[in-house]
């Protein structure tokens, strides 16, 4: 079976798209407690490393899998994006110390300690993940650093901005996706297929419990909601105020889900179900979560949907190992 490591593994959203791929993630680093425990309750055999990756050695987590220097298959990653999000503040966030998820730290970074890990451990893949706006405006500068940093580590590198509702999810989440094969394995990174884009519709056929803080709407939502259509989002100040449409792809689901004004139910005055959301971002019901309504929609709103990793790893292990999955 293929291995793989995951930096910055949230919840396990990407660490679960590996496990439907067929491959074993045998190691984990997350620096944010809610995150690292619902990580722990969904992958007991996977060592979890709750320490900032700005402390740990290469080393030390090669000891840890009992594997030598380029050994390893996948090394996977998702840093920290919000100093890059479109939906955050960017620039005025760059070099600067601030709140995410709970903690204070530094995020623009961590790619660069991400990258640490691929040039002292030699995967004979990496795959790291980010927000769109990473290749927008300004950020591109980061963007081209980080290119150049992984092309002077022996590996060919591609990178592509993929929409998760192409590949077996139903929501529209845009990311960029930067993979890299060493060189010494003569195949470059190949990104998979579209396929058939998903609609939300089958989720809300299914009737899930409703949670009641799924229910509350602050009065000031209400008289947008009220005349707001399916697919449709009101101007001005509230613009992130959008109502799902039933024979389309969910609107992005973000990590500050329940907390403002956000996506809204197809036909409903209310906020979507955590069951809905775990539809939504391709979990399968099964998958724990903990703490309080908008605690476990911010883990599924920060996580790479499982389905849209799933078909990346299955992607490489075709083109890169030469195996069918």
């Amino acid at each position: 079976m293929r291995n793989a490591i995951s930096f910055f593994s949230g919840c396990g959203g990407s660490s679960l798209g590996y496990k439907l791929a067929g491959v074993n993630v045998l190691y984990a680093n997350e620096f944010v407690p809610k995150a690292s425990d619902t990580y722990k309750l969904n992958f007991p055999n996977t060592i979890m490393d709750t320490r900032d990756i700005r402390t740990i050695q290469p080393q030390e987590v090669l000891d840890k899998i009992n594997l030598k220097v380029g050994d390893l298959d996948f090394l996977d990653g998702s840093p920290p994006c919000a100093s890059f999000s479109t939906a955050g503040k960017r620039e005025k966030n760059w070099g600067k110390v601030k709140a995410y998820s709970g903690k204070e730290q530094r995020t623009d970074d961590l790619f660069y300690e991400y990258i640490r890990m691929v040039k002292d451990i030699k995967p004979k893949v990496f795959v790291a993940e980010n927000v769109r706006g990473l290749i927008m405006g300004k950020a591109k500068g980061y963007f081209n650093k980080f290119l150049a940093e992984f092309n002077k580590l022996n590996y060919n590198v591609k990178a592509s901005l993929l929409d998760a509702s192409y590949l077996e999810v139903p929501q529209m989440r845009k990311r960029v996706f930067i993979i890299g094969v060493r060189k010494d394995l003569n195949r470059q990174p190949v990104f998979p297929k579209k396929q058939k884009r998903l609609i939300v519709k089958p989720v809300y056929d299914k009737n899930y419990p409703i949670e009641e803080e799924a229910k509350k709407m602050p009065p000031s939502y209400m008289k947008y909601l009220i005349n707001l259509k399916q697919g449709e989002q009101p101007q001005g100040s509230f613009f992130s105020l959008k109502r799902n449409h039933l024979y389309r792809p969910s609107y992005t689901i973000l990590a500050t889900y329940g907390k403002g004004a956000c996506v809204m139910h197809p036909y409903e005055n209310r906020h979507m179900s955590i069951a809905e959301l775990k539809d939504i971002c391709s979990f399968p019901q099964s998958f724990k979560l903990i703490g309080k309504y908008t605690d476990q929609a911010e883990r599924l709103g920060r996580s790479v949907p499982p389905n849209m990793m799933k078909n990346i790893i299955k992607t490489l292990r075709k083109e890169v190992f030469n195996e069918n999955t």
